[in-house]
């Protein structure tokens, strides 16, 4: 999307604009000329993500913008407040806040200790609430001026389902509360023509921090590029911020309002398609869609089954059940070696809630190991419960693992980054040609 030079000389706050989404949004600004304050913790180099505030800063001014590399940490209101009065004395006041400082944890009530909680919801609730707060006398001073401020949370449309609270209810609360920001500040600010925005990626986007979480480079096929999130903010920051408030964007419909239809410059490996793009979470427009794919698939397959399949004894149900889940695990020891196991540093548990069995894969020890029961030896890094049904579709590639975990299907608890290391393990074998589509079993042959 071509840049209109309607941010020219506009003073941007960023926090945590050092690198992925922040930093490409203040580059899509650069290039109007925009001066932005990068308020980030990194100032010396991270062992694994790339950027600090002063690289970011070079990249800004080399795409025509001014920048102030701040170091910021928006728990702290001393920190905050310095760099907005840097800005001040620097740049002559703040027009634009994008709150974009965000933690995440995905793990459950039990999982999560109350240090990860009140990380969560110091940096993304309170965080966003105390940048807002301390920038306002500035931004009233823009508006007075008629300069369009804006402030813009990189947080999701409010949703009462509780899919989206039942496996992370923490940052969920932590996450809703960058958006809560959004329905009251919008209200409390319209009449100073402060405009108070969200903006929301409709999939997931690759950024350094994805890429490590996701155990390597594969997961790119599953995403987009930061710059969709970019473009898409700059389509809400150059809107009237008089009559543009209160609204919970998602990148790619914004973008459509302004007559884009083709998104493919945004996946970040060309060529794929957007069925096979990773969905965001806090969507429920995906959960609707998915969950009436579902029921077409289940009113088919209803029609196609056979009357005699119901009179299937209990214990031939549990042995049908064992049958394919053991030819899983069979192929999965054909498959693994030394260097998997080395890349992949992790045991995995299967709880099959429908026939109450439990099997680990080990690709922590020596070259790999997988069977009924539980792992011999160390706890498992990441459980993962679900039906044998949606177990054998998981590997044989017919159900994504990550369309599984958003609708229900599958619940993980443990290390979502081990998790998704999995998901890329079985795209692998499929691309080798292991079939993990289950034979017929016969309860009377050997496994």
């Amino acid at each position: 999307m071509l840049n209109t030079g309607k941010l020219a000389g506009k003073v941007l706050y960023i926090s945590g604009g050092s690198r992925g989404i922040g930093l490409s949004m203040a580059l899509k600004a650069a290039r109007d000329g925009a001066k932005i304050v990068i308020a980030a913790k990194t100032a010396e180099p991270h062992p694994k993500l790339p950027g600090t505030i002063f690289t970011a800063a070079k990249e800004i001014e080399a795409a025509g913008g001014a920048a102030l590399p701040c170091i910021v940490d928006v728990r702290d209101e001393g920190s905050i407040q310095e760099s907005i009065e840097s800005a001040v004395k620097h740049f002559g006041g703040i027009d634009i806040v994008i709150n974009n400082a965000s933690a995440i944890n995905l793990t459950g009530t039990q999982e999560t200790s109350m240090k990860k909680y009140d990380l969560m919801h110091s940096i993304n609730t309170r965080g966003t609430y105390l940048v807002s707060k301390l920038a306002l006398p500035y931004l009233k001073e823009s508006a007075a001026k008629g300069r369009n401020p804006h402030i813009l949370n990189n947080s999701p449309p409010l949703s009462m389902k509780p899919r989206w609270f039942r496996d992370h209810v923490a940052y969920t609360m932590a996450k809703y509360g960058m958006s809560m920001c959004v329905l009251g500040m919008s209200e409390e600010f319209k009449t100073e023509g402060i405009a108070v925005n969200a903006i929301w990626p409709r999939t997931a986007i690759i950024t350094a921090a994805m890429e490590m979480l996701g155990g390597g480079g594969e997961v790119a096929a599953q995403c987009r590029v930061p710059e969709i999130m970019a473009d898409a903010a700059y389509v809400i920051l150059t809107r009237d911020s008089r009559t543009f408030t209160g609204n919970f964007c998602v990148d790619d419909a914004i973008l459509r309002e302004e007559g884009m239809t083709n998104f493919d410059q945004y996946a970040a490996v060309p060529g794929t398609k957007f069925e096979d793009l990773m969905p965001d979470f806090f969507l429920d427009d995906f959960l609707e869609e998915n969950q009436k794919t579902i029921a077409d698939r289940h009113n088919q397959e209803a029609v196609a089954a056979k009357p005699a399949a119901a009179a299937a004894a209990p214990a031939a149900a549990a042995a049908a059940s064992a049958g394919p889940i053991q030819d899983v695990f069979n192929q999965l020891e054909g498959f693994m070696s030394e260097d998997i196991v080395k890349k992949t540093n992790a045991v995995f548990a299967f709880k099959i809630k429908d026939d109450n069995s439990e099997w680990y894969l080990n690709l922590k020890d020596g070259a790999g190991s997988c069977g009924a029961g539980q792992n011999p030896g160390s706890a498992a890094d990441v459980t993962f419960a679900l039906k044998s049904a949606d177990f054998t579709k998981m590997f044989a590639g017919k159900l994504k693992p990550t369309t599984a975990y958003m609708t229900g299907k599958l619940k993980i608890s443990g290390n979502l980054g081990k998790a998704m290391s999995l998901e890329k393990m079985m795209t692998k074998m499929q691309k080798r040609s292991y079939s993990t589509s289950p034979r017929i079993y016969n309860p009377q042959s050997k496994l």
